[in-house]
Formats: structure tokens, sequence, C-alpha cells
């Protein structure tokens, strides 16, 4: 990666900063705020929430016929999503050990907390839920294969992907022999260092309480 690159690189990662401020700041407007995964409205937030709520009755008559007719063949994804999210998490179980390659957190990826906002009925809050399984099993396996990918093909490709891994922008230029050659072990071993950096903050999480 030239200067220029890690200069862009470093941009993209302050305005990343700079818009969750401003989705923080949002929030707050909104009248609910984060603690870990705990979500928490402001006192009469729910109940505002709940004038906006519609009958299921009224959503099945507004919708029209392709709609209902597409639902089971939307709803039948959840097989080969199930699939990939256990397969997934059986191959970085098995193969992230034998290459010492941190195993990506699940949880991070997944969240099913939309099914519970005041203002869907039981269809859209089941709408909610299994669209985030499914984008987010997605994006744990990619995150999963991105790993994967580093140490095993860390290379660009000729061609300009769409929305690569941030992974991607620190590898090496196609066509690139010999820094192929030069940079692959460094390439596994920043993998190896963020295994390192994951145990040595879970320690850090299990032993605080009890020295508090």
């Amino acid at each position: 990666m030239t200067s220029r690159m890690r200069e862009l690189v470093s941009e993209i990662v302050r305005l990343q900063t700079e818009l969750d401020r401003e989705i923080e700041r949002r929030r707050r407007e909104l009248g609910w705020s984060i603690k870990g995964r705990l979500v928490r409205f402001e006192e009469g937030i729910v109940a505002q929430q709940r004038h906006f709520r519609i009958g299921v009755t009224d959503l099945v008559r507004r919708a029209s016929l392709g709609t209902i007719m597409t639902a089971p063949i939307i709803y039948s994804m959840i097989v080969p999503l199930a699939l990939l999210d256990l397969w997934a998490t059986i191959f970085q179980a098995i193969c992230f050990r034998v290459y010492n390659i941190p195993k990506v957190r699940r949880a991070d990826y997944i969240a099913l907390d939309r099914g519970r906002l005041a203002y869907l009925n039981w269809i859209e809050a089941l709408n909610c839920v299994y669209c985030g399984y499914g984008n987010g099993v997605v994006a744990y396996a990619r995150e999963i294969s991105s790993r994967t990918e580093q140490y095993w093909c860390p290379i660009k490709h000729a061609v300009r992907i769409t929305d690569p891994h941030q992974r991607y922008y620190d590898f090496l230029e196609y066509g690139d022999a010999e820094g192929y050659r030069a940079r692959l072990d460094s390439l596994r071993a920043a993998l190896r260092e963020e295994a390192a950096e994951s145990i040595s903050q879970k320690e850090n999480a299990d032993t605080g309480p009890s020295s508090a």
C-alpha cells in the first residue's frame, strides 16, 4: 500500500468515526440509548411508538398479490442461511485454530433487536428479525472468508471490486511477485497478532470486575 493509499484509508476511518458521532446524536434525538447490547428508551417513548403500529389485517390488505405470493420464497432462504451459519462456524472452529487466526465473534454481526420495537406488528417484527439474521450471517461469513483470504491469498484483483472487505486494502498489488514473497508471512503474522490481542482483551475483561 502506498503512502497516498494509507492517507485515504485514514481519512475513511476518520469519516467513519464522525459518522458514528452523528448516529449517536440522532439516537439521543429519538429518545433512546444503548449500553452494551441493551437498548433503553426514555420514559413515554414506547407508548408513543405504539400509536404508529398498524394491525396485521391492515398490513395484509395493503400488500400486493405479488408480495404475498413471494413471501414463501423469501422465507425459504432460511435453510441455506442456517446452513451457511452452521458451516462457517464449524469451519473457523477447526481451521482458524490450526492457522492460529482469531475466530470471528458471531454476536458482533448478528443482531435481532429490531423485533422488539413497539411500532411493529408481529409480521413486521418477524420480517425484521429474519432480515437481521440473514444479513448478519452473510456479514459474519464474509469476515471469516476475509481472514481466510488474508492467510491464503492476500492479493488484490486486477479488476475493480465493488465494496471489498476492509482487509482487502492491505492486500498486495496484482502482479507484485516480489512483494508477495516478501510480505506473505507478515500478513499472516498480522492475523496471529490479532489473535494475541483478542486473548489479551478477553483476559482483561474476565479479571476486571474481580479486581475492582
